[in-house]
């Protein structure tokens, strides 16, 4: 049965980060991969940083593969530094990146946070923040491929331990190494958030 619930009347949208490179490791490119084929065959809408490189890329291209729909939104300085996916369904070109991540933000029911680098931890750093403000309240999920999130893990619970993070911090970030219960978990917890309507105009 589709996990989309048959009263749905709008896709489910979810905002992915991950690298614009593909990593050292296959499976970062395998997870991308079934992240995307899954979100398609739900009739899902991906919402994303717009390129068309690395597990950027690859997790957009699946998504059309299977059915779904793509909405990227990347800087105008960016479109031929990340060479921008042109066959979205919407590609959207803005002028910053603060613009970037607010359309994505308000475009998303959830968030999922795939391999990446220094730009991948900052947009998921900057959604859980704005959670913790109340901004939203939008679930969010680490997908920790082959232990690639292992040690930033270890890290948040020395915060933790340290003071400087609570639990309850914590527990608004769904972790999984899996990404069929994960991406079921923040359907779910999407599905349970006051009704939003997205809109992709500026």
């Amino acid at each position: 049965m589709n996990a989309l619930s048959p009263a749905s009347t709008t896709p489910f949208s979810l905002c992915v980060y991950c690298g614009s490179r593909t990593g050292s490791d296959a499976q970062f490119a395998r997870a991308a991969d079934a992240v995307g084929h899954w979100l398609g065959q739900q009739g899902g809408r991906l919402v994303y940083g717009g390129g068309n490189n690395g597990l950027m890329g690859r997790v957009a291209h699946a998504v059309l593969e299977a059915g779904g729909t793509v909405l990227g939104i990347i800087p105008q300085a960016l479109v031929n530094l990340e060479v921008a996916k042109t066959d979205c369904t919407e590609l959207k070109v803005v002028q910053t990146m603060h613009e970037r991540k607010a359309l994505m933000m308000e475009n998303a029911d959830a968030f999922l946070a795939l391999p990446g680098g220094i730009g991948t931890f900052e947009e998921l750093f900057e959604v859980w923040a704005w959670r913790q403000l109340g901004y939203h309240s939008k679930p969010m999920g680490l997908l920790n491929i082959n232990g690639y999130y292992d040690q930033l893990l270890g890290f948040l619970a020395h915060s933790v331990e340290s003071g400087f993070v609570s639990d309850h911090q914590m527990n608004h970030l769904l972790v999984d190494s899996q990404h069929d219960p994960l991406l079921v978990a923040l359907q779910r917890a999407a599905a349970n958030q006051p009704h939003t309507v997205h809109t992709t105009q500026i």
